[in-house]
């Protein structure tokens, strides 16, 4: 049997290495392709939304992954999902959002909704997101904003501690008005455990989910 190709697209570093982890668990024969622009996330946090440019270079990069053979595009980045929906009418090949199926999950599982975010540019992204998952499924969903104001600076500035930090305070804030916590980036895989742990609330993250996906559409192709 013919070897699977997987792109996977990153607007930033810190995702990548934990991701072929993953990769390596659920997918070991595939062949994983990793294509990485930090400027993306970069010119993202700057504009607040995804600006032309980044959506151009993106689609760029959906096409590259179609001429390196991929059987499936993962794109990994939340602030940009919805650059991804609109690519893949004219991208030959499935393009599987990473929080697609954790937003799905939230919807269609829980009532209120808390997301965690440390950008509003994914936040915002994640909640349209889940509510229009919860749409789709027909039910009713509050979702609570979960913005960590302060954290993305401190880790950015080599501070990952006051990261944390600032993101379980913001935890702990939101968990008494809502039944799960949604990490809307995928970098925020690494606290699942720790906030579980801190409010007593299921915590649903990304990375996992979305190479699950990833494998699902693999097997039925």
């Amino acid at each position: 049997m013919q070897q699977k190709t997987v792109v996977a697209v990153y607007t930033g570093q810190g995702l990548a290495d934990p991701m072929k982890t993953i990769f390596k668990e659920l997918l070991p024969d595939v062949r994983l392709v990793t294509i990485i622009d930090d400027s993306l996330i970069g010119d993202v946090v700057k504009a607040g939304h995804v600006p032309p440019g980044v959506a151009r270079r993106l689609v760029q990069y959906f096409h590259h992954a179609e001429e390196l053979g991929a059987d499936v595009i993962l794109n990994t980045c939340s602030s940009v999902g919805e650059v991804a929906d609109d690519a893949s009418r004219f991208i030959g090949v499935p393009i599987v959002k990473i929080d697609q199926s954790m937003a799905a999950l939230a919807a269609v599982t829980y009532e209120r909704i808390a997301v965690l975010a440390t950008l509003p540019s994914t936040l915002e992204p994640t909640i349209r997101l889940i509510q229009k998952q919860a749409d789709a499924a027909g039910k009713a969903v509050t979702v609570v904003n979960g913005l960590a104001a302060g954290a993305f600076d401190a880790l950015v500035g080599g501070n990952p501690a006051e990261h944390d930090r600032i993101l379980l305070e913001t935890a702990k804030r939101v968990s008494d008005e809502s039944d799960v916590l949604v990490l809307a980036q995928g970098s925020m895989a690494r606290m699942e455990q720790t906030l579980r742990e801190v409010t007593g609330k299921p915590v649903l993250s990304s990375p996992r989910m979305g190479v699950e996906a990833v494998k699902a559409i693999l097997e039925h192709s």
